[in-house]
């Protein structure tokens, strides 16, 4: 420092500071070599803050994903399971076994009814490593796979009996040297009544491809964590090597408080992690990275400051050039940020810097931006949406419903549509009037909405005909949440008075069974629901090749005018 110091003092006895010129030297001179010598000696430890930011930044992002990847998958394991159970394969034979063990013999051909549904579905489905159906005394019937106990709450069958589903605690399984989970849930017949248990040990095959998606460099890591810092699976490590690995709890409770943390990791190296709850659950997802993996650039950033310091010295000269780029860069960036706002880009913003006429032109430059890009995402949304029910409109429901054929063939997987229509609208319209059938549109949407799941599309497609887009779905599954549809309108209630009531005729398509395009698909469910119409109204048709009315025999007028 004493180098410096007497540097600084020779360099104000020499220069005269009678003159602007030797005022500005002076001043780059100070300017430039005083934050010189802080920023050498503060560089390492700015560049490893802003490098542990970066990696944190990019680790919450992995891990989050992962958190909401883990939630879904647990999700369609309970959705899968409930399918299972309601299936008539299921709940007839053991009715039929029950009747039989009534009449003290035994019903082998249901039993192999069973075992044949169970490994049909295990052979389809790689989540589950074994199925198998007990008896409302917990005795079992059927199975597939090696499931001999279900790991789950002492209480579990009274828990079941009463309609709940239930999922245990991760456990290691040493045949299929993973760990797996046990999940139960009550069959019940056409009455209601309760027949038995249907039980899934699920692996976690899916979980596992979908953590190693995740791409967070060669030493970075995704986890699936038990509570307690039981590691479950992992984007990497192979299955045999995690059993028995664990974080510290106290590691696990911090990694809860903090947006990341620095600790020594289950493999015993030092690493970066971040954790994200999995919703609806006790489990966690942990993302990390190796320190000297996420450091390793600060050697380049630092030489790279050194040499950024070393050309400011020797560009002193240059300073008052650099004053009045001062005052043109915001300017500068006034000029790119609207160039870029005429080529389309709307998502831009240009920093206020100052409080002078540039800052209050920027400020106004910012707003002007901001008023037009909200313009244009609501133009955007009342394109693709209806303005009275706010759900889709029947043009971007054909581009998803096209979207959704092309992605089935691709993948020989199916999904089901609904063809929905209020019955004897027009008549309600006449009676009560054009606001207490928009009335009825609205809560239509809401119903549907509610009643459908995220993955869904709900469209209204004109007038008072609905459309609903099933993903992934069957015909059983549709005429379920159809069902449910129609059951809910009905218990609505208007303005119009506590006893006006409104039901709704439903037609069921399923792709590609009743067709192989979007426009066969619709015409199979208006096909149905024009079937309903004729039925009486009020009720759920599936289509089939009985109620599919041909192009020449199609009526002028839509089910909805009936």
């Amino acid at each position: 420092m004493a180098f410096w110091e007497r540097s600084v003092a020779n360099v104000l006895h020499a220069v005269r500071l009678n003159s602007v010129k030797s005022r500005v030297l002076v001043f780059a001179l100070l300017a430039t070599v005083i934050p010189s010598l802080t920023t050498v000696r503060v560089s390492y430890v700015h560049n490893r803050e802003s490098l542990f930011d970066k990696v944190t930044t990019e680790l919450n992002s992995v891990s989050s994903h992962g958190a909401r990847e883990n939630d879904l998958w647990l999700k369609e394991r309970f959705y899968d399971v409930r399918v299972f159970s309601n299936s008539p394969e299921v709940w007839e034979n053991i009715q039929a076994i029950q009747r039989a063990r009534a009449r003290n013999v035994s019903d082998s051909d249901s039993l192999d009814r069973l075992e044949t549904y169970l490994a049909a579905v295990r052979d389809r489905f790689d989540d589950y490593a074994a199925l198998t159906v007990l008896d409302s005394g917990a005795e079992v019937l059927a199975r597939t796979g090696s499931l001999s106990r279900l790991k789950l709450p002492d209480d579990w069958l009274s828990r079941v009996a009463i309609g709940e589903e239930l999922r245990g605690d991760a456990y290691w399984d040493d045949a299929q040297a993973r760990y797996v989970l046990d999940i139960a849930r009550p069959i019940r017949g056409p009455q209601g009544t309760f027949l038995g248990v249907m039980a899934a040990q699920v692996n976690f095959h899916s979980v596992g491809e979908s953590l190693r998606a995740a791409n967070i460099g060669p030493t970075g890591h995704v986890y699936l964590m038990g509570h307690d810092g039981r590691l479950l699976i992992s984007s990497r490590v192979q299955q045999v090597n995690i059993v028995d690995k664990a974080l510290p709890a106290t590691t696990v409770e911090l990694l809860n408080e903090v947006a990341s943390l620095e600790y020594a990791g289950a493999r015993g190296l030092w690493v970066i992690g971040t954790l994200d709850k999995v919703p609806l659950s006790d489990w966690v997802v942990v993302a990390e990275i190796e320190t000297a993996e996420a450091f390793e650039p600060i050697i380049e950033l630092r030489n790279q400051t050194i040499i950024v310091l070393v050309g400011l010295l020797l560009t002193v000269g240059l300073l008052a050039y650099l004053f009045s780029l001062i005052i043109v860069r915001p300017l500068g960036r006034l000029n790119a940020a609207a160039a870029e706002v005429a080529s389309g880009n709307l998502n831009v913003e240009v920093p206020v810097v100052s409080h002078d006429e540039l800052g209050y032109l920027t400020r106004i430059f910012n707003d002007m931006v901001t008023q037009i890009r909200q313009s244009r995402d609501k133009l955007e949304k009342l394109s693709i949406t209806d303005g009275l029910t706010g759900l889709f409109n029947r043009s971007h429901m054909m581009e998803t419903l096209k979207a959704e054929v092309a992605r089935c063939k691709r993948g020989e997987t199916s999904f089901a549509v609904l063809m929905l229509d209020i019955d004897n609208f027009k008549d309600y319209n006449d009676a009560f009037g054009h606001l207490a059938g928009d009335e009825v549109l609205n809560k239509m949407g809401v119903i549907l909405r509610e009643s459908s799941r995220e993955m869904d599309y709900v469209a209204r497609y004109g007038g008072e005909e609905f459309l609903v887009l099933l993903p992934d779905s069957t015909l059983d599954g549709c005429v379920e949440v159809a069902e449910r549809i129609r059951e809910r309108l009905g218990q609505e209630r208007y303005s119009t008075g506590p006893e006006t009531r409104v039901s709704i005729s439903i037609g069921a398509a399923e792709f590609p069974r009743h067709g192989d395009s979007a426009e066969a698909i619709i015409k199979a469910a208006d096909a149905a629901l024009y079937e309903a119409k004729r039925a009486g109204r009020d009720r759920v048709v599936e289509a089939s090749p009985d109620n599919v009315v041909p192009d020449d025999e199609m009526p002028l007028e839509s089910p909805a005018s009936a």
